[in-house]
């Protein structure tokens, strides 16, 4: 996936699923460990708040990287669709990624289908370990996923 880091240097993407009648909420989680797609956050990552973000004069839509990570996975059409709702901001020693949020569309989780593109869908519990920029980017990303 190391094209499409290059092409999207500037945002990330976390994949969950949500039961619309359990209210089962699971992560993405690649084979490396990392919640971020295309890969992971740089190391000395941090999560910023609200406030302290300078707005860029040029916001890109969610829905380009969407599209690469699903193609990227091969992904069928229409599994991924676009949380315009979520959109977080991690300061690295780069510069600010955007981070999005895309929900897996199926009745049932796709435990199966996301095991063969390597990686697995996890509660937010079984995530602990990750660094604290993903924590706390869950965390965000739980909260928004519970309130819609």
């Amino acid at each position: 996936m190391n094209d499409i880091i290059d092409e999207f240097y500037d945002c990330r993407l976390l994949l969950y699923y949500k039961g619309d009648i359990s209210a089962l909420t699971l992560f993405a989680q690649q084979a490396d460990g990392t919640v971020c797609f295309p890969g992971p956050l740089p190391v000395l990552s941090s999560a910023l708040e609200e406030k302290r973000i300078a707005p860029k004069k040029i916001a890109g839509h969610p829905s380009a990287l969407v599209n690469a990570v699903g193609d990227r996975l091969e992904l069928p059409a229409g599994l991924l669709l676009t949380d315009t709702g979520f959109k977080e901001s991690i300061d690295t020693p780069g510069g600010v990624i955007t981070v999005f949020m895309a929900r897996l569309d199926r009745l049932d989780p796709p435990h199966s289908l996301m095991q063969a593109k390597g990686c697995a869908l996890k509660p937010l519990g079984s995530l602990r370990g990750r660094p604290p920029a993903e924590l706390e980017l869950l965390r965000r990303a739980y909260e928004q996923v519970m309130e819609s």
